[in-house]
């Protein structure tokens, strides 16, 4: 019994440890990224989150806020590779994926596509029809894609970051549910303070090269990979796992808890929201530096895991009711024991 005692002590010392060489290298990495992207430190924590928890982002906001600055600068700090999808209406699955051609001499040969990267931007991914949107889908959750009658593995980390537009509707398509539901988070991405867009004048892509920045890979890829099997090992109570589940079950039975505004709900979070709240708050317990999650891990969290997952019905919209609206009033009275 004591030598189990002594054990535990000791993994839970080297635990900390890691937990506090890991923060101190993303703090670094935080730092690389403020040289050239002012402000947004919410968004910037969201996708570190995201990538711990090796899960994929979608980001909400209005042209020029530096939705794509930042993941490009995140992969630059990461030690990764970059690439960009700009979606468009005649994008095809091929120009994501990559195609089988034969060429006389050679054969037939695979050209593989731009998802083939460590950080694939997904540029205004509404753009697209279901189709495209879809040759996504198994890259996202199996991390492989099939190419004619082969299947490749994507290299490892892989994160998506797919950005949409919220105030355009012409030419846009509604994203697939089964799309959507894979994304751990969706982060909304604001207007920048007016001290910080002061700095932005002066710090800026647009009269500078994204070179001229000299951002430093702080992490590497096998540093990544490491921190995500640390984020596993994060501590999680099984009262914080009970209180994860009557979240998710009060945004589908919403009368058993007295949520006013269940009403409003079409369909509640899926089985992937409870997975998906477990293992970020894991991630944001880790960059509070600590080794075991709080309830006010998976309440800081919550919005960014459930606003695209709970589908306001047609009396709700009518209303002007938000997802945010019921997360709020859920988190006010799910019970905590």
């Amino acid at each position: 019994m004591v030598q189990v005692t002594k054990k535990r002590v000791h993994e839970n010392k080297e635990l900390e440890k890691d937990v506090k060489e890991l923060n101190e290298k993303i703090n670094k990495a935080k730092a690389e990224i403020g040289k050239i992207l002012i402000g947004q430190e919410d968004i910037v924590n969201s996708l570190f989150e995201a990538l711990l928890a090796n899960g994929h982002v979608l980001v909400e906001g209005i042209p020029g806020t530096g939705k794509t600055l930042l993941v490009r600068a995140l992969s630059k700090v990461s030690g990764s590779a970059f690439s960009r999808i700009q979606f468009t209406p005649d994008l095809l699955p091929t120009d994501i994926l990559g195609i089988t051609t034969y060429e006389e001499g050679k054969g037939f040969y695979t050209v593989k596509g731009p998802i083939f990267s460590n950080f694939v931007l997904a540029d205004e991914i509404n753009r697209s029809p279901p189709k495209v949107q879809s040759a996504l889908l198994e890259g996202m959750q199996e991390r492989q894609v099939t190419i004619g009658k082969e299947t490749f593995k994507l290299p490892h980390p892989f994160l998506v970051m797919a950005t949409q537009n919220p105030i355009e509707q012409l030419g846009t398509y509604k994203l697939p549910e089964a799309q959507v539901d894979r994304f751990i988070y969706k982060v909304i991405i604001s207007y920048p303070k007016t001290d910080e867009e002061l700095k932005i004048l002066n710090t800026n892509i647009t009269t500078r090269r994204f070179e001229d920045y000299n951002l430093m890979p702080i992490l590497s890829t096998m540093e990544i990979t490491n921190a995500q099997e640390l984020v596993k090992k994060i501590y999680c109570d099984e009262k914080i796992e009970k209180y994860i589940i009557r979240m998710t079950d009060a945004t589908r039975y919403p009368e058993k808890y007295g949520i006013e505004t269940g009403k409003y709900i079409e369909y509640g979070a899926s089985p992937r929201s409870s997975i998906s709240l477990f293992i970020a708050s894991k991630a944001h317990a880790l960059l509070k530096k600590r080794s075991y999650v709080t309830q006010q891990d998976v309440k800081d969290i919550a919005y960014n895991v459930l606003r695209h997952r709970i589908l306001v019905n047609f009396e709700g919209e009518a209303e002007n009711i938000k997802p945010e609206d019921i997360i709020k009033e859920v988190l006010n009275k799910a019970p905590i024991l």
